[in-house]
């Protein structure tokens, strides 16, 4: 009787054969809001009438984050706890606090018998992604990270290239990873465009982008130029690649790594931009859902909160951000390719130029007399004087006029920021498909890849 019981149950509730786990790093549930809000002014049908896909799957709950040795945690603390289903120190990676490795959801994956796969917009050994096949008590030991790729036998990769590619955590120099990686089977794919040239003949792969020799993450969503590879790109690729001479199914990971790396520079356009892109690598796999909803399980959260962005004083003018044509990072290279072009010599005219056609400034966007007076005195302490002053966060170094611009168009839109490091705020779970019951009541990171465990049967 109780076989029969067992049985019944398995056949309500099924196995998740296809598994995607979408992570948005630095992620929190006021910056989902915000982007919400944001699409609702462009579209123009009034407050609400406009979302993300992700935000209307069924189940959907909040997940706290800290860490094994602080309220609020780093990525990999918290790529190891969505990884794992364990706790562990910041700066740590995929082992415990005591430096034991601890097996991963997807090597227990590829143990049992499904394709896996790993992916990013940032460097595939960043902390996120290595957290799924890494196991090292720093996170900066990128070049054993890398290692830890190979030995892991995983059948997919995405990203932006590798840090250290040659050098270990001690300095000293180690054979290039790229020729290890080939020997070990592995076809690398240099842009979309090579990626489909070889027509998904490759059983395992690691698609970079076409600048696959410098480890820098895949450009903002809001500065991306025609052949720039995308989150998106890389999640059809993925299921082409995973779904290839396969019957057992698979488990794949995708970060929208650079949600984080914008909320570190309070860059809020662009950390809403990157969340609309991430959103759409998951309409790819709500597609591939769609054609088999009884085998397919999709799961989004964060790592974490970035920046604890609050969206409104009283009121929200959210709609200005659409003039903000490129992230901080390029308007820096922008204005320093204006004054360079003027032999040095850049005058204020020139210097509102370039803010009114990338920001949006006195064409679309008003500026008043205390703004102008911050963007003028930021222009005469720099550009006048040929000096340089700089405006750093974790992931970038921006001209002092870029970030005081990127600064006031914030303030316009009412987007205020507590910190430019993380915060212990709650993140966001959504789930839809095989299981997805299960993602409902308040949760801890650590919960989440049990979950998953349990309705795959890894």
């Amino acid at each position: 009787m109780l076989f029969i019981l067992f049985l019944c149950v398995q056949a309500v509730c099924g196995q998740a054969k296809y598994v995607f786990y979408f992570i948005g790093d630095g992620m929190g549930v006021n910056q989902i809001n915000a982007t919400e809000v944001y699409l609702s002014a462009l579209k123009g049908g009034g407050r609400g009438s406009a979302s993300l896909l992700f935000t209307s799957f069924p189940s959907a709950t909040f997940s706290t984050t800290y860490s094994a040795n602080n309220d609020v945690t780093d990525s990999a603390a918290a790529g190891t706890a969505l990884a794992t289903g364990n706790k562990t120190n910041n700066n740590y990676l995929g082992v415990t606090p005591e430096n034991e490795p601890i097996e991963t959801i997807a090597e227990k994956a590829k143990k049992a018998g499904k394709k896996v796969g790993i992916a990013s917009t940032v460097p595939v050994n960043h902390a996120t992604p290595g957290a799924f096949y890494g196991h090292q008590k720093s996170r900066s030991m990128y070049y054993e990270i890398s290692q830890d790729l190979i030995k892991s036998g995983f059948d997919f990769f995405g990203g932006a290239s590798f840090y250290n590619r040659d050098k270990k955590y001690d300095g000293s120099k180690a054979p290039d990873i790229f020729p290890l990686i080939e020997q070990a089977g592995y076809k690398l794919a240099k842009g979309y465009a090579d990626y489909k040239a070889d027509g998904g003949k490759s059983a395992k792969l690691i698609l970079l982008p076409e600048k696959w020799d410098t480890p820098d993450a895949i450009p903002y969503a809001i500065d991306r130029k025609e052949n720039d590879l995308t989150l998106k790109q890389i999640t059809e690729a993925a299921i082409e690649t995973l779904m290839k001479d396969n019957k057992k199914g698979f488990f794949v990971m995708l970060e929208g790594g650079r949600i984080d790396w914008s909320a570190h520079g309070n860059d809020g356009a662009t950390t809403i931009r990157e969340i609309i892109d991430f959103d759409e690598a998951i309409a790819v796999a709500y597609e591939f859902y769609k054609k088999h909803p009884k085998e397919t399980l999709i799961v989004i959260t964060a790592d974490h909160d970035t920046g604890g962005i609050t969206a409104g004083r009283g009121s929200l003018n959210i709609s200005c951000l659409q003039y903000q044509k490129q992230s901080q990072d390029e308007l820096t290279k922008a204005l320093a390719a204006m004054v360079k072009s003027k032999n040095g010599k850049a005058s204020w005219e020139d210097v509102k130029d370039v803010l009114g056609e990338r920001m949006g400034f006195w064409k679309d966007v008003r500026i008043n007399w205390e703004n102008e007076k911050i963007l003028r005195d930021a222009y005469e302490s720099t550009i006048a004087r040929n000096r340089e002053i700089s405006d750093e966060n974790l992931y970038s170094t921006n001209s002092l006029l870029a970030a005081k611009a990127k600064e006031i168009l914030n303030d316009i839109a009412r987007l205020g920021w507590a910190t430019g490091s993380h915060s212990g705020g709650y993140v966001p779970v959504f789930a839809i498909g095989v299981g997805q019951e299960q993602f409902t009541h308040k949760m801890d990171n650590t919960d989440i890849p049990k979950k998953i465990e349990k309705i795959a049967k890894y």
